[in-house]
């Protein structure tokens, strides 16, 4: 394995994902080594091996569950403080399923938010402490307003994305960066059963490309389809009387 020492090192956590595994091509494009951390980490052996042969990069496994008791044990398990940390976990899940059963919707509001909220204010000491990194969340336009069709999905998304900007504030002057990212619609196996609308929905590459140039760029929120700017802007602004009639 040729890696590049020198390289910058990007850590995806829910590595598993489509759009994780998009965005470890993407990274690994431009030369970044990888640390992938994900639940039966053992079936992206594959990945792990194309990612070389294609890269010629350093990939790191880590099997890593986020609902563990201390999930920011993570931070002293790795080889090395990456320079930039994808919070990538995140569960759908069903309305009618969260709103039967208490445990079911625990495990979305842990699985969206409380725990990757844990987890990042551990990376953001870390990253504090030396001086410099990039922390990117990914959120959900989700949460930009309770729908009633996905509202405890959408309740723990809205927790994430005010985090991220609590947080992205409170590191302004830390050399530390914060980016939030709102997908909207996205082709992949969380969404095959849902009919999606083709003009506002993106694949996976497209959001993985999206997420590396808001990077770059240090922006610090973005919707991956800017069109989802506008559409959550007008649902956000609807009056209560109004927005609690409409099926969305």
């Amino acid at each position: 394995m040729n890696s590049n020492k020198s390289a910058a090192t990007v850590l995806i956590v829910g590595a598993r994902s489509d759009i994780a595994q998009a965005l470890a091509h993407t990274y690994g494009a431009i030369g970044a080594n990888l640390i992938l951390a994900a639940r039966n980490v053992s079936t992206l052996e594959p990945l792990r091996s194309d990612l070389i042969l294609r890269y010629a990069i350093s990939v790191v496994l880590i099997e890593f569950n986020l609902l563990a008791p201390v999930p920011e044990g993570l931070v002293k398990r790795l080889p090395l403080l990456p320079d930039t940390v994808v919070m990538m976990a995140g569960l759908l899940g069903t309305q009618s399923d969260s709103v039967a059963r208490p445990d079911v919707a625990d495990v979305v509001m842990q699985t969206n938010y409380v725990a990757p909220a844990r987890l990042l204010l551990a990376f953001a000491a870390a990253m504090e402490s030396r001086g410099n990194g990039t922390i990117i969340g990914v959120s959900s336009v989700a949460g930009d307003r309770g729908r009633a069709s996905n509202y405890i999905y959408g309740a723990a998304k809205a927790g994430l994305t005010a985090f991220l900007s609590g947080l992205r504030a409170s590191l302004t002057h830390s050399g530390v960066h914060v980016l939030t990212v709102k997908p909207g619609f996205v082709r992949t196996a969380m969404t095959k059963d849902m009919k999606l609308p083709a003009p506002i929905t993106a694949d996976p590459e497209e959001v993985a490309d999206a997420i590396v140039r808001a990077a770059r760029a240090r922006k610090n929120v973005i919707y991956v389809r800017p069109v989802w700017r506008a559409i959550m802007t007008i649902i956000r602004v609807l009056p209560e009387s109004v927005f609690k009639r409409l099926n969305l």
